[in-house]
């Protein structure tokens, strides 16, 4: 029996494309929890909004985060939801 794609959203792709425009910065978890980590890394090195967080937990798993003027969130959230954030609204209009 043949499988089924998975529905791409139009949306999400959007997203993702305005967060490649972001600064990233990658960072190991450690002992901590990867929100801990990310919280500490933002202050630790004085990060200003809009940034994008990958960290690793281990050698398979990579967390995005996003820092924007409202606090941190997942990556996904916000590619799902880039329209939300005024931030990202600048760079929409800087890709398109």
């Amino acid at each position: 029996m043949a499988r089924r794609r998975k529905r791409r959203s139009r949306r999400r792709i959007e997203g993702r494309k305005i967060l490649e425009c972001v600064p990233q910065y990658v960072l190991d978890t450690g002992d901590e929890k990867p929100v801990t980590a990310a919280r500490r890394f933002i202050h630790a090195n004085g990060i200003t909004p809009p940034a994008l967080l990958l960290v690793r937990r281990n050698e398979h798993t990579v967390d995005r985060y996003f820092w924007a003027e409202k606090g941190l969130f997942g990556a996904q959230y916000v590619e799902e939801n880039h329209f939300l954030f005024p931030s990202l609204r600048a760079l929409e209009t800087a890709t398109k």
